[in-house]
């Protein structure tokens, strides 16, 4: 045999070696990828024995469970199955759903950290921010920022709100009167962006005239969308087959757009500072707005915040501030809608505060109780974050004596604890009364701000918001709904209608 011919066979041997070596690596990473599946299953199975579910495949879990109908179907389980129950993604992916007053307040009582396995998939968008650090950070970055939200902040914010209210009712009036019904989601995001701009990132402009913020908008549609679809696929887990896909190019490219927008707001910000006059008005307050306390921070080390965390803060904020308090004032018109007479109740109530409607203070705010009650009512039926998850720091025993072990994940759903009968009777009645005052409830039945040390830090900010949104819109329209188009809640990290919320706006005649 030639030299040459001997090499080609050393050549061809050393090839079919290695082959032989790869092919019994991937044999053995198959092996211990499969026997890790079945440990991490049968621990589950283990875990959740004490937590009956209706039946799973093995592989595939509860796949009955349909996109756009899971908060329909969650609700038969919340009648079968009192507390909580499981719910399996795949084979050895599972969480356990809760929807008890009692266990919330066990879990919302604890410090465990936010489930990292679904959150991780907002850390490209959001970044490490207040939603999902955990830990020291996050009581650092918490205690912090808490002073954004002090009385004498809020106090002035009032005025702006009724500003940016007051520009989208004019934009309503124009397009009322083509007698066709609005989708009103879209209007809203754009007026509590355009609030939340001025009130928390000192902007100057009018986020709803100049038309620069629908891009923004749009994008934070998408990655809304595209993380709920990447949390319900298998493959999509993994960083990098999920880069390379086409929904993973698409929140790129939103994220891109989203990220752009909160630099703008930033660098804005930093060019206004370095007027002596806008340091002088700093130098008044005796709060700073929230970006000025995050530009100012000093952490307990003595250094300042890096801009990696800043813009976190930023993302985080501009997304929770203005999505969340978007979804809860579509879904109080919507309920106000179909609840005429409760709607006239509340009109009178404005009517008789406001009179003309003029002017909307700070003091106005304690002196609508029924207002209040149907706000509240409203956010009951449509919690506008339907449900947040935690990963057990260590085990956990529940009132009714069923544990779990560390490690498991939760699913605190108070869209089900604010739907289940056992807790509201008739849940799908809208009845303000629930809140009226020297009711009585349990103290965790009503969430739609989470509870615990990790609750809403804007919360009174939004409440606020609400107040003054709803107040102004009933004195300048009637609203009715779309009997063609009944919204369907969904949810898309926040509560949403798989169609959009369209009203019928009626102009009122001024007396």
């Amino acid at each position: 045999m030639s030299d040459s011919a001997l090499s080609h066979t050393r050549l061809l041997g050393s090839l079919f070696g290695l082959l032989q070596v790869a092919l019994l690596l991937s044999l053995l990473l198959l092996l211990f990828k499969a026997i890790k599946f079945y440990l991490q299953r049968q621990w589950l199975l283990k875990a959740f024995q004490q937590f009956p579910s209706p039946p799973s495949h093995w592989f595939f879990g509860h796949k009955k469970f349909q996109k756009d109908q899971e908060l329909q179907q969650l609700m038969k389980r919340v009648e079968k199955f009192p507390s909580a129950c499981p719910r399996w993604l795949w084979g050895s992916d599972a969480f356990l759903l809760i929807y008890d007053p009692d266990y919330m307040k066990v879990i919302l009582g604890r410090s465990d950290p936010k489930s990292l396995s679904s959150y991780r998939v907002l850390a490209p968008w959001l970044g490490n921010g207040l939603l999902l650090l955990n830990g020291q950070t996050w009581f650092e970055h918490r205690r912090m920022l808490t002073p954004a939200f002090h009385y004498d902040i809020l106090k002035p914010y009032v005025v702006i709100m009724v500003n940016s209210v007051q520009v989208m009712l004019d934009k309503w009036e124009k397009l009322s009167s083509q007698e066709y019904p609005l989708e009103i989601f879209q209007h809203i995001s754009l007026m509590t962006l355009d609030t939340l701009m001025k009130c928390a990132f000192s902007y100057q402009g009018s986020v709803q005239l100049d038309g620069n913020s629908q891009s923004y908008i749009q994008a934070i549609e998408d990655l809304k969308n595209l993380s709920f679809s990447r949390l319900r696929s298998i493959f999509h887990r993994n960083d990098i087959i999920y880069s390379l896909s086409s929904d993973g190019r698409w929140a790129s490219r939103a994220g891109q757009i989203a990220h752009e927008h909160t630099d703008r707001v930033i660098k804005m910000r930093k060019a206004q500072l370095q007027d002596d006059g806008e340091l002088e008005k700093i130098k008044k307050k005796r709060h700073l707005d929230f970006l000025d306390i995050l530009l100012f921070a000093k952490l307990e080390n003595g250094s300042s915040l890096s801009d990696e965390d800043l813009c976190a803060e930023v993302d985080t904020f501009m997304f929770e501030g203005h999505d969340t308090t978007a979804s809860g004032f579509s879904w109080i018109l919507y309920a106000l809608a179909t609840n005429p007479q409760h709607q006239q109740r509340c009109r009178e109530e404005v009517e008789s505060l406001l009179g003309d409607g003029a002017s909307i203070t700070w003091d106005h705010l304690d002196q609508m109780p029924y207002t209040t009650m149907c706000i509240k009512e409203a956010l009951r039926l449509y919690p506008p974050v339907p449900a947040v998850g935690r990963t057990l720091s260590k085990p956990v025993t529940f009132p009714d004596g069923r544990s779990l072990p560390k490690g498991v994940m939760l699913f605190l759903s108070f869209y089900a604890l604010h739907h289940n009968p056992k807790v509201w009777p008739n849940p799908e009645v809208f009845d303000p009364l629930w809140f009226a005052p020297g009711s009585t409830r349990h103290s965790h039945s009503f969430l739609p701000f989470s509870g615990g040390s990790r609750n809403c830090i804007g919360k009174q900010f939004v409440m606020n918001e609400l107040k003054v949104a709803v107040a102004l819109t009933l004195l300048r329209f009637e609203l009715l709904p779309d009997p063609t188009r009944t919204p369907v809640p969904i949810t898309r990290i926040i509560l949403k209608s798989i169609s959009g919320i369209h009203l019928y706006l009626r102009k009122l005649q001024q007396s």
